[in-house]
C-alpha cells in the first residue's frame, strides 16, 4: 500500500509539474508575444496647423498624425508613440536616435535621404504655388505664363527644397526656363512687400502659408489681401523621416503596405477633406 500511496504521489507531482510547465510555457508565449510588439517614438511638430499639431486637449492631432494612428491600426506588431516637440529638436532628435520617426511637412530631398530613411510611399502632400499682385491675375495663370513673360521670381535659398522643385522646372523647359536667383535668406514679410512693390512678379509660396497669413483676418500679413492672389503649381508629397537602422527600415516597409491599404480604402482622400478641405492629392501629377 506504501508502495501504491508513493506511485500514485508520483503521478500527482508529475501531472501538477506538467500543468505548471505548461501554464509557464503559456505565460512564456505570451510574453514572447509582447516583446514582438516594437515601440516606434515619433516626433511631430506641435504647432504647424494642419498638419501636425498639439490640440485644445493637449494630443497630439492633425492630419500626418491621423494618418500615422490608422497605419498604427493596421499594424498589430507595431505600437506609436507621439510626441510634439520643435523642429530643430525633431531633426536632431531623429539624426540621434532619440526619436525613430518624424513628421514635418517634409518633402523629400537627396540631402534627406542622405541623413534619414524616407519610404516609398508618401503620407500627404504639400501644394505649392505663387503669389502675385492681383492686377497680374489675368497675366499670370500659372507656371508656364511666369517663364514666358520672364516673370521675376523671389529669390529661393539652394538649401529650401524649393529651390529643387524650380530647377526641376527648368531641366523640364529648358528652351523657356523661369529665372532663379540663389537667395541665403530672407523674411517672408519682405517677400509679400517685394511682389506688391514691383521689385519680383512672384513668390513661390506654400498655399497653406498664403492662407494663413494673408488670407486669414487674423493673419500676420492680412493687409495685403486685397493686393495680392495666388494660384497653384502643383502639390509636392511629403514624407515621414525615419532614424536609420534595421528596425525602422522594418517598419518602413510595413508602412508602405500600410499606406497603400489606406489610400485604396480613401482614408487618405477622407482625413484630407477634413483638414485641408480638399484633397491633397488630386494636385500631385507625378
Amino acid at each position: 500500500m506504501k508502495r501504491s500511496y508513493l506511485i500514485g504521489g508520483a503521478v500527482i507531482l508529475i501531472v501538477v509539474g506538467t500543468f505548471w510547465l505548461r501554464g509557464g510555457n503559456s505565460q512564456t508565449s505570451a510574453a514572447g508575444g509582447k516583446s514582438q510588439v516594437t515601440t516606434i517614438k515619433v516626433a511631430h511638430t506641435q504647432s504647424y496647423v494642419p498638419y501636425d499639431f498639439i490640440n485644445e486637449a493637449g494630443e497630439s492631432d492633425g492630419y500626418e498624425v491621423q494618418v500615422l494612428k490608422a497605419v498604427d491600426k493596421k499594424l498589430p506588431q507595431y505600437q506609436l508613440e507621439f510626441t510634439g516637440t520643435s523642429d530643430e529638436d525633431l531633426l536632431i532628435g531623429l539624426e540621434s536616435g532619440k526619436y525613430d520617426l518624424g513628421i514635418k511637412g517634409a518633402w523629400y530631398t537627396e540631402e534627406r535621404a542622405e541623413k534619414f530613411l524616407i519610404p516609398k510611399e508618401a503620407v500627404g502632400a504639400s501644394v505649392i504655388g505663387f503669389t502675385i499682385r492681383n492686377k497680374d491675375a489675368q497675366k499670370f495663370t500659372s507656371i508656364d505664363d511666369l517663364a514666358k513673360n520672364a516673370g521675376k521670381l523671389v529669390p529661393i535659398s539652394p538649401q529650401n527644397a524649393q529651390y529643387n522643385v524650380i530647377t526641376e522646372y527648368n531641366e523640364k523647359h529648358p528652351d523657356q526656363p523661369l529665372e532663379l536667383k540663389a537667395a541665403e535668406s530672407f523674411n517672408v514679410a519682405d517677400a509679400y512687400a517685394w511682389v506688391l512693390e514691383g521689385r519680383y512678379d512672384a513668390f513661390f509660396d506654400i498655399k497653406l502659408s498664403f492662407e494663413t497669413a494673408v488670407t486669414k483676418k487674423d493673419g500676420s500679413y492680412h493687409q495685403y489681401a486685397d493686393d495680392l492672389s495666388w494660384f497653384p503649381y502643383k502639390g509636392i508629397p511629403t514624407y515621414p523621416l525615419l532614424y536609420k537602422n534595421q528596425q525602422n527600415k522594418d517598419f518602413a516597409t510595413a508602412y508602405d503596405q500600410a499606406v497603400k491599404e489606406l489610400a485604396a480604402d480613401g482614408t487618405l482622400a477622407q482625413l484630407s477633406e477634413e483638414y485641408f478641405g480638399e484633397n491633397v492629392f488630386d494636385f500631385v501629377t507625378e
